[in-house]
């Protein structure tokens, strides 16, 4: 993957009026197996039930009504990507979660999940659509922005898809996010904090 490849890759907040692109990225099959990004957005017990066109709704549901935060990544104005941030207050399964539990109570908005199309995974992009999720984070407001990603046991391990659908740690180490908390080696917590205005007011 060369610079400028990467450098072409433009994203777009998520809309209703941008849905069919997700559902390019998404595929037939919903991303995972019918998950359609709503593992974190309701209890495990009715994510599990509803995996499918129900999910598909209500995502769309919560896209409609601005509940649903997040970036379609574009290649060659070619939809190949999407990474859902949004406020971790709406997350309800962070919210519950032991293993990710906050560390300190501040306001943050956490990346939900990282997702390339099959053809497009490998090749460099994820860190620019990681890059492009938290730059509309901070146009939203965001001070922090959180991510959960899964740090291989081994060099060069390679995991399945449906294991890191919140991205692997060096792709946020390569998007400026640094590691706040580790409660099990595989599962980082970290942080990207937006840097204080300067005196001129640049950032």
């Amino acid at each position: 993957m060369t610079h400028d490849t990467a450098a072409c890759l433009d994203c777009h907040p998520v809309t209703v009026e941008r849905w069919d692109d997700l559902c390019t990225v998404f595929g037939v099959r919903g991303a995972s197996h019918g998950c359609w990004c709503m593992r974190w957005r309701v209890p495990r017990a009715q994510f599990e039930s509803a995996r499918g066109e129900s999910n598909k709704s209500a995502l769309r549901a919560g896209i409609r009504d601005r509940r649903v935060f997040g970036v379609i990544a574009y290649l060659n104005a070619e939809p190949v990507g999407w990474c859902s941030v949004g406020p971790r207050r709406d997350l309800c399964g962070l919210e519950v979660s032991e293993l990710l539990a906050s560390v300190d109570g501040r306001p943050v908005w956490s990346v939900a999940c990282l997702y390339l199309t099959k053809r497009y995974r490998r090749q460099g992009l994820s860190a620019e659509l990681l890059r492009g999720a938290v730059a509309y984070a901070v146009q939203c407001g965001a001070k922090i922005v959180e991510g959960y990603p899964i740090s291989p046991r081994s060099h060069g391990q390679r995991l399945p898809v449906a294991v890191t659908w919140t991205g692997l740690e060096s792709i946020y180490t390569a998007a400026g996010f640094v590691e706040v908390a580790r409660r099990v080696d595989v599962r980082p917590i970290m942080r990207y904090r937006v840097p204080p205005p300067g005196p001129a007011g640049e950032q």
